[in-house]
């Protein structure tokens, strides 16, 4: 869906003579609704970004203290149900509403799905969580890289969109019949017995989250705030760079179109976070602030390279995308590695799934914050 955000938001006259938002657009030209030298949309690719992040970021905060009580195969049914429905709906949406309606509907899927799976990891080994840093990354890299392959070789989005419908198909498959679920893992009802108590889901995130927000930093080595707050950071740097900066980044001697630069800045990104996910078989990081350090140097400098253009061609472009999806997929696989290696085995389950709001939160944020920036260059 992010990959499609520069699409869903472009505007283009119907066969019929009356203005309408939809996805199927002229991918060889410029936007001819504005003159800027940006060659803006008239809305924000952000606009997509908060409706693909502030569903999910809903679920995140308030799921981890009732989820326990659905059992895991209705969520995985519901996963996929909504999956699918986003595909429907965004390809033959008539109006971007609708086409942000089906984001919406991916967001609920993809917040469920990522808290979901993340709290089965503690069901198996925890080699499992390279599998799930890998499975991620190649997800993000399948997506976009179909996308902009599709299109590219002359599909029209809608048609793309209508394949992806086999992603929710596959994912039943899998979970349903490839997956060897543990004798502990019950998968057709709740699990109170398992979950961890009331009183212990209480102390873990007063004493390790809320109760932190009002001491010192310095004390922030305990708990999960020393992931949480690294993690938030890198994913708002990242995705300040991608819904906020990207679409900015545009070079109008290059062979590509402007669409085309955006969808395949959007997947050299995911090929680095595929990259980074997978490497925790020979690479672990610890000091996650260094990894939040590196992508705000990082976000400062395409802000710059998008103020005073000194960035030459989009080939320029290309490897320091790459990099910073290198960045976030190493944050995310190696937050939740020390999350599992360092937390109680009754506290794991829970925690794994409140953990997961510092990606989100720190992505809404980044939507918010591309507003406003996105307004300022347009405006040049």
């Amino acid at each position: 869906m992010l990959s499609a955000a520069h699409d869903i938001l472009k505007k283009q006259e119907s066969e019929n003579g009356t203005t309408t938002f939809t996805l199927s657009v002229d991918f060889h030209g410029r936007n001819s609704s504005n003159s800027s030298r940006y060659d803006c949309n008239p809305i924000s690719t952000a606009a997509v970004l908060l409706a693909d992040i502030l569903p999910t970021l809903i679920i995140k905060i308030c799921a981890p203290f009732v989820i326990h009580k659905l059992p895991y195969g209705i969520r995985v049914l519901l996963c996929a149900v909504m999956a699918a429905t986003s595909f429907l709906l965004v390809s033959f949406s008539s109006a971007v509403w609708m086409s942000i309606l089906g984001v919406i509907f991916a967001s609920f899927s993809s917040g469920l799905g990522e808290l979901s799976f993340l709290s089965l990891t503690v069901f198996f080994t925890r080699d499992v969580l390279q599998g799930w840093g890998s499975g991620t990354g190649a997800a993000g890299v399948a997506g976009s890289f179909l996308y902009s392959g599709l299109t590219q070789i002359g599909l029209s989005p809608q048609t793309t969109l209508l394949i992806m419908l086999v992603v929710p198909v596959t994912m039943l498959i899998s979970y349903f019949f490839l997956l060897v679920p543990p004798p502990s893992l019950p998968q057709w009802k709740s699990r109170n017995y398992v979950a961890v108590s009331s009183e212990d889901r209480r102390r873990l995130v007063d004493g390790h989250l809320y109760g932190y927000m009002i001491i010192p930093l310095g004390s922030c080595d305990q708990g999960l705030l020393k992931f949480v707050i690294p993690l938030g950071v890198v994913y708002f740097a990242e995705y300040f760079i991608n819904q906020g900066l990207m679409e900015l980044l545009y070079f109008p001697n290059f062979y590509l179109s402007h669409a085309e630069q955006y969808r395949w800045y959007q997947t050299l990104y995911q090929f680095g976070v595929l990259v980074s996910r997978s490497s925790l078989c020979c690479l672990k990081i610890r000091k996650l602030c260094a990894l939040s350090l590196l992508q705000v140097v990082n976000a400062v400098l395409l802000l710059f390279a998008v103020r005073y253009q000194f960035l030459c061609s989009a080939w320029v472009v290309f490897p320091i995308v790459f990099y910073e999806g290198l960045l976030g997929g190493a944050a995310y696989v190696n937050t939740f590695y020390f999350i599992s290696k360092e937390t109680e085995d009754r506290q794991r389950e829970f925690a794994m799934a409140a953990a997961s709001v510092g990606d989100s939160l720190g992505i809404a944020l980044a939507g918010l914050s591309a507003f406003p920036v996105h307004r300022y260059f347009c405006n040049l």
